[in-house]
């Protein structure tokens, strides 16, 4: 992928769901780019098809029509074995329950998604090593997750997404489940690692506190954008825009 491409390209994509023999349209003809190093919020009201969208963006789910471009590959394209290998290598998930498995202790659960790897167990480990101390929980790296806080479990959820070194961070409320100050230290660590270590992120939230944390505010409502250009928020990024509307 050229560097002046953006990560993310969607042009005119929908989707509906079947809810028996009803059709229910989900997203409506959604087009934006997302260039390399932005951090992203998408809003909007419960239904309105935000978490639809991010699950597009990631491969988990497909459009009915339309193009979704992602780390320079159309996988709309790709067959289930290529879709399954390309989210191995390019996305990395958070989600607002961690997924974490409790008889696995943090690095064990890091390590996961290295196991689609040709890495060795020795490589495996190191990586979830060196992933949990980027996340601040080198010390708890043999605890397991009943052993650890809510914000503690969402940082392991944050290091198991990271390991893999992914071009692109999906985030689905990672904040929803936590207090007001855990809440605060995953936005400080998910800012950190897109100022730092270059990741894009495209975040789901409901909470406008969350939403604050990233360079720039998509809202969609009844599976449209309601935003003609995202909000921007200078204080957080170098002046210009974070996306570019197709």
């Amino acid at each position: 992928m050229a560097a002046t491409e953006p990560v993310v390209r969607l042009c005119n994509v929908h989707k509906t769901y079947r809810r028996g023999v009803q059709v229910v349209p989900v997203l409506a003809g959604i087009s934006f780019d997302i260039a390399a190093g932005e951090f992203l919020a998408l809003m909007g009201p419960s239904g309105s098809g935000k978490s639809t969208l991010l699950n597009l963006i990631a491969g988990i789910d497909r459009a009915d029509s339309g193009e979704l471009v992602v780390a320079g590959e159309n996988i709309a394209a790709l067959d289930e074995a290529a879709l399954a290998d390309w989210r191995a290598r390019n996305i990395g998930f958070i989600f607002q329950f961690y997924n974490l498995m409790p008889v696995l202790n943090a690095r064990e659960n890091v390590e996961l998604p290295l196991l689609l790897t040709n890495l060795s167990g020795r490589e495996r480990r190191q990586r979830a090593e060196f992933a949990l101390g980027m996340v601040g929980l080198a010390d708890r790296m043999d605890h397991r997750p009943g052993e650890l806080s809510g914000g503690q479990q969402q940082r392991v959820a944050i290091a198991r997404a990271l390991v893999s070194d992914p071009t692109l961070i999906v985030a689905d409320e990672p904040t929803g489940d936590l207090d007001r100050e855990s809440a605060g230290e995953v936005l400080r660590l998910l800012q950190r690692l897109n100022r730092e270590a270059g990741k894009t992120i495209v975040m789901v939230t409901h909470d406008q506190r969350a939403a604050e944390a990233a360079h720039a505010i998509m809202h969609l409502e009844k599976g449209e954008l309601k935003t003609e250009w995202p909000e921007v928020r200078p204080e957080v990024r170098p002046a210009g825009e974070a996306l570019r509307r197709t």
